[in-house]
């Protein structure tokens, strides 16, 4: 026989952070996004030159980036057709396994990266950062 458990319902207060926090992420998402437009970059093909910026030999296996990112392989896979059609990464086979592919990041997406990042942290300290007041 299964328990019924009462829903706990968000308190007025609960819900207005809640929901808070909802319109904040979105809005700082957005800005963040329309900062890198300059760059012909997304969100989602600056968070793939950060995780592969930041790997060994610069390369990931797809599953692994995948994870990394929280996207499906499928969605993933199409991402890196876009970016490998800019010239940003480029796939390569996995010696130790056939049906692995890893994302590799090619010298014009490092110099991209480069020359993106300090822009991107400048929009992150703006937006965000600075926003924040320090701990008394």
């Amino acid at each position: 026989m299964e328990t019924e458990t009462a829903t706990r319902w968000l308190t007025d207060a609960e819900q207005c952070a809640w929901r808070t926090h909802l319109e904040v992420n979105r809005l700082l998402t957005y800005q963040l996004e329309k900062d890198l437009q300059p760059f012909g970059l997304t969100m989602n093909d600056y968070e793939i030159l950060v995780n592969l910026s930041e790997s060994e030999d610069q390369r990931m296996r797809m599953s692994d980036l995948a994870s990394a990112t929280l996207q499906s392989k499928s969605r993933l896979s199409h991402q890196i057709t876009r970016m490998e059609n800019a010239n940003l990464v480029r796939r390569e086979n996995c010696e130790s396994d056939r049906r692995g592919l890893y994302a590799v990041l090619t010298e014009h997406g490092m110099a991209t990266m480069q020359k993106v990042a300090p822009h991107h942290v400048a929009s992150v300290r703006s937006h965000f950062i600075d926003r924040l007041s320090p701990r008394p």
